[in-house]
């Protein structure tokens, strides 16, 4: 039967120099766990009490129950959104995390001018979010943007790109690759630096090819490092928000207009504010959901070497 002990008899009970050991690491910890309660913590609570309000930034909050939770079901921006945003989770995660280990492989390698490559990969990661949005804006631009313009050289007529509703989201996507995989190659050449010599050499005595290696060991001993990818890219997916709105502000016809998009025209737009705290739950419910798929999946696929060792 599991004993609960009383905090204050396990104080009493510690010994003076344990005691101070414990004051001193609450002290230095104090300014991150005040910190997190009063910026972190008590905005949650406070977000998920307005999403069963109706509240205008000037007025107070006034209870109505699940009103927020019907309107949800029934807004049509609501599921544009989250079609948008799985488009472009599906767009972005698994194809750029395929490109950031392709990359990772490549500069791996003993070749020369090697740390070069690396730097530009890894440049993009550290850019503005809006920065980049105006720089692939200009690249973009259907009249005379570096694309068209390249097309048109060949004589070939490029499409809208971002005046486009077929191809507003598929260059939004394109964005994301450029923006995050260089984080994601930085981490997949840290995973294969870790990966035993010794596996690969004992593959060439039985003559194993490229493919065999790739498949039998490199993508074995890398999972984990896939799978922390994976986990990462699908949560910063679902909060995509700066592209979106900096080069084509959800259109055009909401072809762009992703989730986060949407719960900041509720909020500062229309000034719903209880609607867009409901908003922001169902979202973080969505991604905890995935992510607990993820990880249930990954039970079975991803190997770690200190299992089969213990």
């Amino acid at each position: 039967m599991l004993r609960v002990t009383n905090p204050v008899t396990a104080w009493k009970a510690m010994p003076p120099i344990r005691r101070q050991e414990a004051l001193t690491f609450y002290l230095w910890i104090s300014p991150w766990l005040i910190g997190f309660l009063i910026w972190q913590l008590w905005p949650l609570i406070q977000s998920l009490w307005l999403s069963f309000t109706n509240y205008r930034i000037l007025n107070v909050p006034q209870f109505i129950g699940l009103a927020n939770i019907e309107k949800l079901v029934n807004d049509a921006d609501f599921w544009q959104s989250l079609r948008v945003t799985l488009g472009y989770v599906i767009g972005v995660v698994p194809i750029g995390s395929a490109i950031a280990l392709t990359a990772a492989m490549a500069l791996a390698q003993k070749l020369r001018g090697v740390n070069f490559w690396r730097t530009v990969y890894f440049l993009p990661s550290i850019v503005s979010g809006v920065a980049a949005a105006v720089m692939w804006w200009y690249v973009f631009n259907p009249d005379n943007g570096l694309i068209n313009s390249a097309l048109a050289s060949l004589g070939i007529n490029g499409p809208g790109w971002l005046s486009d509703p077929y191809w507003a989201l598929p260059s939004v996507i394109i964005v994301g690759w450029w923006s995050g995989i260089g984080g994601q190659v930085v981490i997949y050449l840290a995973g294969l630096k870790g990966i035993p010599q010794s596996l690969y050499e004992s593959a060439d005595i039985d003559g194993a090819d490229g493919w065999a290696k790739f498949r039998n060991i490199t993508l074995p001993m890398l999972s984990p490092t896939i799978y922390f990818n994976l986990v990462v890219g699908i949560i910063g997916a679902f909060q995509v928000f700066d592209v979106a709105f900096s080069i084509t502000e959800g259109g055009p016809n909401k072809a762009t207009q992703v989730y986060i998009y949407n719960v900041y025209q509720e909020a500062f737009l229309n000034q719903n504010m209880g609607y867009a705290s409901l908003l922001s739950w169902v979202l973080f419910i969505m991604i905890m959901i995935l992510t607990l798929i993820v990880t249930a999946i990954s039970r079975s696929r991803v190997y770690y070497e200190s299992e089969v060792e213990g």
